[in-house]
């Protein structure tokens, strides 16, 4: 393990509020990522700051949260900005502004976008909102009109600058900068720094921090990278059946959060496998205990959180399961670095729930490989792999020899109850078996969840719980107007500004056709399709009961 005197920092080191820390543990975030790290600090202490980093590196955090910490929340007006160049993105920037603040008093973030109804941002900009989350166009057009006022303004986000140049938005940008306050922190992130972008730093940014994140190329090239789709309900059926079939040595599993690595250590062990969690709240002591079985070979499997696996460097490590994927790409390249080690070759296998595509998509853009799709092992997987085990064991034992003692055994046995010596064997290779017998009778696990386009596909309804939507809403609507049976609509997750909605593909266009002058709860609601958010959004309101990390959503 690494000198605790040279650990990396943690949230608490950053400065952060004690609300800002509850929501970030509740999340499951244990440590800040590297463009976090660096730039929370001066972003607290009102610095104006330069960032390039590519997505998927936890940047939307790196000014999230300083953004929350300095809003003054009984003034209930404009104080923050965030200009995005998609809705896509201006919808999960606010997203992980509620989830960050759930522990604050009420902080109202309001997205805005061209091709949602005026009339319901209009409102809410009457009423009051302390944070704004949009697109250039429509930000324009508020100001125009008069709807949206700088008058409060302290703080501007401008994201993904190069993807606003690319977009032709950077004349609006400059536009909007020039109606805000001059005395105001700006922060600008971009992947790339074109000279358009640094003239845009130059001229609106007082003496900025520069902070660049490397892009590091992944240097496992040993290390096969496999994708596994599944179910939050039926991912620890999945990665015993992983288990069970993949010839393994040493396998590491990365859990998000250190309950979830207890947890899961726990449901492992209770399933017969030599399985240790290794996680923040254990002692130093502790710690170095779970790494000398490992190393010993005493334990087959360590389940551990990403900060308690820095370190850990053991060389018969054949298998990293990301069973909850990481936070940002560049904990996923540290995961996957634990195998593949002094020219073995490792398997790295990422399990990817449906609202984690896009997270996916990230990984692979950001390490230039695509990962291989993998199928749930079957139960005649299963068996297969128990009888091969099984057969080797016997090989094994007859080459060792020294079974005299026991072919007489089976001998008498055969003769005294007229039985043929393969029955014999057959018998004893049974007890031998216990209560793990070669067949397995297993609950289905299906061999891919849907993704998007494929099977089920996710749309936003620009409506929610502040203009009333509920379950039975949506589903009546897109049942009565679009003719879809209500029993095939699936996950419904309910937002204060918005809803989204799965329908099946084959359904798609006659929804979005039909529902384009529907109404619900006596209003026309835009619908369109949605992309795949990066992280899980905080509190919806859905039908159904069973929770799914931060979110509560389920399928008709």
């Amino acid at each position: 393990m690494s000198d605790p005197e040279d650990r990396p920092p943690t949230f608490q080191d950053l400065g952060l509020s004690e609300p800002l820390l509850q929501a970030l543990a509740g999340v499951g975030y244990e440590a800040p990522t590297p463009i976090q790290a660096r730039t929370i600090p001066p972003l607290l202490a009102g610095r104006d700051l330069l960032g390039q980093a590519q997505t998927g590196t936890g940047k939307t955090g790196a000014f999230a949260l300083p953004l929350l910490q300095r809003l003054v929340l009984d003034r209930r007006e404009v104080q923050a900005l965030v200009l995005a160049p998609t809705r896509e993105l201006s919808l999960q920037v606010a997203e992980a502004v509620h989830t960050y603040s759930r522990h604050l008093p009420r902080v109202d973030v309001l997205p805005v976008y061209g091709g949602q109804p005026i009339q319901m941002q209009l409102k809410r900009l009457e009423r009051g909102v302390h944070v704004i989350v949009g697109t250039p166009g429509r930000v324009m057009d508020h100001l125009r009109r008069g709807t949206l006022r700088f008058d409060a303004l302290r703080m501007v986000v401008l994201d993904e600058a190069d993807e606003m140049l690319r977009m032709g938005f950077l004349e609006d940008v400059e536009w909007i900068l020039g109606q805000a306050p001059t005395e105001r922190q700006t922060t600008l992130f971009s992947a790339t720094l074109p000279a358009e972008i640094r003239r845009i730093a130059r001229r609106y940014l007082r003496d900025p921090v520069t902070i660049e994140i490397e892009h590091r190329a992944l240097t496992v090239p040993t290390t096969e990278q496999r994708y596994l789709n599944v179910a939050d309900r039926h991912k620890l059926d999945a990665l015993t059946r992983v288990l069970e079939t993949e010839e393994s040595d040493a396998v590491l599993i990365f859990a998000r959060t250190k309950t979830g690595a207890a947890e899961l250590a726990e449901k492992l062990e209770a399933r017969g496998y030599a399985a240790e969690a290794l996680h923040g709240d254990l002692s130093q002591g502790q710690r170095e205990a779970v790494l000398r079985r490992l190393k010993a070979r005493q334990a087959d499997i360590v389940v551990a959180t990403d900060v308690a696996a820095r370190g850990l460097d053991v060389g018969h490590i054949s298998h990293v399961i990301n069973y909850d994927i990481p936070n940002d790409v560049e904990a996923y390249v540290h995961r996957i670095g634990r195998t593949g080690r002094a020219g073995r070759s490792g398997v790295a296998v990422l399990f990817v729930t449906p609202r984690e595509q896009r997270m996916m998509k990230e990984i692979e853009r950001y390490t230039r490989q695509p990962l291989k799709p993998m199928k749930v092992p079957t139960g005649a997987d299963v068996a297969a792999r128990r009888t091969a085990l099984f057969k080797e064991s016997i090989a094994k034992t007859i080459a060792e020899g020294d079974l005299d003692l026991y072919l007489a055994l089976v001998e008498e046995v055969a003769e005294e109850g007229g039985f043929d010596m393969a029955e014999v064997a057959a018998a004893a290779a049974r007890l031998a078996r216990g209560d793990r017998p070669l067949n397995v009778t297993l609950e289905p696990v299906p061999e891919a969840v849907p993704r998007a386009g494929e099977g089920m596909v996710r749309l936003l309804l620009a409506a929610g719980s502040k203009a009333g939507v509920r379950p039975g809403d949506v589903v009546g609507a897109i049942a009565n107007e679009a003719g879809v049976p209500g029993k095939a609509i699936g996950a419904i997750d309910i937002y204060d500004d918005f809803t989204f909605v799965e329908v099946p593909v084959e359904f798609r266009a006659q929804v979005l056709a039909r529902m384009a002058k529907a109404k619900i709860r006596g209003r026309l609601v835009h619908i369109r399709e949605a992309a795949e958010p990066r992280a899980a959004p905080s509190h919806p309101r859905s039908r159904g009961a069973r929770p799914a990390g931060p979110t509560r959503r389920t399928r008709a």
